[in-house]
């Protein structure tokens, strides 16, 4: 599948299989190829220093070319650049690399190659320092239940952690180790599918942004285990929040998954 039957293809999927469209990308060699070259660049800017790998840049950029105009938003949207960043992240992660906790990526997209130009992907990477006065104020979130029972319909986000999971106080051998503020503690078929430490979501103060985490115990695919992972659903696009991340930034509008119970998560 070339790629632009494959943007064609998620284009038109958008509302219809979100959840699809992640497994559609292993079949595009254009996609292979846009992440080989975003990782051979991290490769290349990747430093060695103090005994260990650490990659200074925070920012990112891949350029693509050739792509059609109506084809654009696909591409650029939130869907692919969630999707490469995760790769990096993982890339990093894999090779037991430093890098900053803002680190993301940005896609550009034109639709010519331009005269002379060989390359239809260049990927570059910088650094953007934020001042102090230019990170925004901390604006209100809250977390309002759509699907399951949990012991609130609705939470606001006040303190710089929040824990989700199946109870409200976690016991192991030693005693109490975690309490979670958002608890889907009703039995019923949907809470059963909510792990008892499922996700964390903490506040960034150098970034203002509240980011996801997974903290589900088990073995992500473990076939015999009766709780699910964690998605969220953002312009109709579904992407997956793996345990070995450091996080997913939270946008306003989010459609978080735990496992099937459902709750969208709003900023003021």
């Amino acid at each position: 599948m070339s790629l632009s039957d494959l943007l064609e293809k998620l284009g038109r999927g958008v509302f219809e299989a979100p959840f699809g469209a992640m497994s559609q990308l292993n079949d595009s060699p254009e996609i292979a190829e846009i992440r080989f070259a975003i990782l051979d660049e991290i490769k290349k800017k990747t430093q060695r220093a103090g005994g260990r790998d650490i990659f200074p840049f925070n920012l990112v950029r891949v350029h693509i070319r050739g792509v059609n105009d109506d084809q654009t938003a696909v591409l650029e949207g939130e869907f692919f650049r969630g999707y490469f960043e995760q790769e990096v992240r993982q890339h990093l992660q894999k090779t037991s690399a430093r890098f900053p906790a803002d680190l993301r990526v940005e896609i550009a997209v034109r639709n010519l190659l331009g005269s002379g130009m060989k390359e239809w992907i260049w990927v570059e990477t910088l650094s953007e320092v934020v001042g102090a006065s230019a990170v925004p104020e901390r604006r209100a979130a809250r977390i309002v239940v759509r699907s399951g029972q949990a012991n609130e319909s609705e939470f606001v986000l006040s303190k710089t952690r929040t824990n989700v999971g199946r109870v409200v106080d976690v016991f192991k051998a030693e005693g109490l180790s975690r309490r979670n503020d958002i608890a889907f503690t009703a039995d019923t078929p949907i809470n059963r599918t909510v792990s008892r430490e499922h996700a964390h979501i903490i506040y960034h103060k150098d970034t203002a942004e509240y980011r996801l985490y997974n903290d589900r115990w088990y073995r992500r695919g473990d076939k015999t285990s009766e709780h699910c992972g964690i998605w969220i659903v953002r312009d109709g696009m579904g992407q997956e929040v793996h345990r070995d991340t450091r996080g997913t930034r939270l946008e306003d509008g989010d459609e978080i998954h735990f496992g099937k119970a459902i709750v969208g998560f709003h900023l003021s």
